[in-house]
């Protein structure tokens, strides 16, 4: 058991934790500088009433996260148990869909311990570690999640170093190892997944509602440009709704052969697709030049991005990203627009579409909104969790 530091922290974040807000922010305590990564905080408000139990676990978003409010529960492995346990319960339908097998069985702080995340791919499991405080409860999390599942193999990726980035690894940590790429379901489409080739897995898996959105509704005789489109997984579902034809465009060198494998693992006849490895930026240019237009543009940017030319931030440029897309969408095409970053509201990348449609003179209506599947789950006091958003855009 660890020793819990018994800390007063300052009124706003006291206000905060009895509202039931799950992130410890830097600036509710007094001092921060003794506190070791995954140390446990016992909390007290100034006047000194207990009001919750954290651990010390650093990321860009705070400095830890609240794990319980009771005071006598101990943060043990029967606790990570408990936790695990209740988010399995919450995905019941998810395992006993054959048509998708892979899916989050955990979602940080939406199923109570912020800084990891569980996803299943077909009966490996994957763990990803956001900090070194939640890495230092290894031990105790494998154990509760083979207490509650049955597996073939248990991988991590390690998203800790000093940018909150990848920590380069083996990533396979017990069971049976993978054989990959292994082969996933997602509403009865193939993806090809890699465990233990960096920090990408090969599909985003919140995407899920709006791939399917894409194939079964606005795909059929329309040809389809997917932008920043990483492993094509846009693409794969455009062409299995009966699209003319898709382009892929990204600048990652890579996405050529695993766009490639995503079509080959759905029989799909990659010759009858574009995929093209180019600076997006540079691409809109082209198709301008060329005169290209498109009946459906995906836009599904990171939310910062720099290429040698250009430096890319969703929130200061999405405006001019989708002014490009624009240019090179068909009259009454749509352009689905997708955000990850959590530092602004639907509302504001609404407004972003509206700007973007009255500087150039062109009527819009959105048909579409999605945000995280039900697998995501989220807190509601923090709204940074719940952080995609996605309007399908009819541009007129």
């Amino acid at each position: 058991m660890r020793n819990e530091l018994d800390i007063k922290v300052k009124d706003t974040l006291a206000q905060d934790i009895q509202k039931g807000v799950p992130i410890l922010l830097k600036d509710g305590f007094n001092e921060m500088n003794s506190f070791e990564e995954g140390s446990i905080l016992k909390l007290r408000n100034p006047s000194g009433k207990f009001i919750g139990k954290g651990y010390v676990g650093k990321q860009n978003k705070g400095v830890g996260w609240i794990l319980t409010k009771n005071e006598n529960e101990t943060i043990d492995t029967s606790f990570f148990q408990k936790k695990i346990a209740t988010a399995i319960k919450h995905r019941e339908d998810y395992f006993h869909d054959a048509d998708t097998t892979a899916f989050r069985v955990f979602n940080g702080e939406g199923d109570g311990i912020g800084g990891l995340t569980i996803d299943y791919f077909d009966g490996f499991y994957l763990l990803s570690w956001y900090s070194e405080g939640i890495y230092s409860f290894k031990e105790m999390i494998l154990e509760a999640l083979e207490e509650s599942v049955s597996y073939k193999g248990i991988y991590e990726k390690k998203r800790f170093d000093t940018k909150g980035q990848y920590v380069e690894d083996d990533d396979f940590v017990k069971g049976e190892r993978g054989e990959f790429p292994l082969i996933v379901k997602e509403n009865g489409q193939n993806f090809a997944i890699y465990l233990n080739d960096g920090a990408m897995v090969g599909v985003f898996l919140d995407q899920r509602d709006v791939r399917k959105k894409i194939r079964d509704t606005y795909s059929a005789g329309k040809t389809v440009l997917n932008t920043f489109s990483y492993t094509g997984a846009f693409s794969v579902f455009a062409a299995a709704g009966g699209s003319k034809k898709t382009t892929s465009v990204d600048l990652a060198k890579r996405s050529l052969s695993k766009t490639t494998e995503q079509f080959e693992v759905n029989g799909i006849d990659v010759e009858k697709q574009d995929i093209i490895v180019m600076d997006v930026f540079d691409y809109f240019k082209y198709a301008k030049r060329k005169e290209l237009s498109f009946d459906v543009v995906i836009l599904d940017p990171p939310s910062f991005a720099r290429s040698k030319k250009y430096t890319f931030s969703s929130a200061k440029d999405y405006t001019n990203l989708l002014k490009d897309a624009i240019a090179i969408t068909e009259k009454n095409g749509v352009i689905v627009a997708s955000t990850n970053n959590a530092t602004f509201g639907m509302k504001k990348f609404q407004s972003f579409v509206e700007k973007a449609f009255k500087e150039t003179n062109r009527k819009y209506t959105i048909e579409e909104e999605f945000s995280l599947p039900s697998d995501f789950k989220t807190s509601p006091l923090f709204k940074e969790g719940n952080y995609l958003k996605v309007l399908f855009v009819r541009a007129k």
